[in-house]
């Protein structure tokens, strides 16, 4: 069984590969832009940005850290998606 995520072989019993860690069932997962409830630094919104696009977390609080920083509008927006996106569970 192939990934289709990296394209790599795997044995045809795995249910994750064992290269990049993607799901190999046949059913797609369906993703939810959701604030994790591990992992949270305030509110979760940057771990639930970085899970939904499947990212790694200290990137985005660091770009997000530089939008307030630089940009001004960081916090409003942080504030915004801490109340609209909904606890995961």
């Amino acid at each position: 069984m192939f990934c289709n995520r990296c394209g790599k072989a795997n044995p045809d019993d795995a249910r994750l590969c064992g290269y990049c860690g993607a799901s190999l069932s046949g059913a797609p997962i369906q993703r939810r832009l959701v604030r994790p409830r591990s992992g949270r630094r305030i509110a979760g919104v940057c771990a639930g940005i970085a899970q939904y696009y499947d990212w790694n977390v200290t990137t985005i609080r660091l770009l997000w850290l530089l939008l307030f920083l630089f940009a001004g509008t960081g916090g409003l927006l942080y504030i915004i998606l801490w109340i609209v996106m909904p606890n995961e569970g």
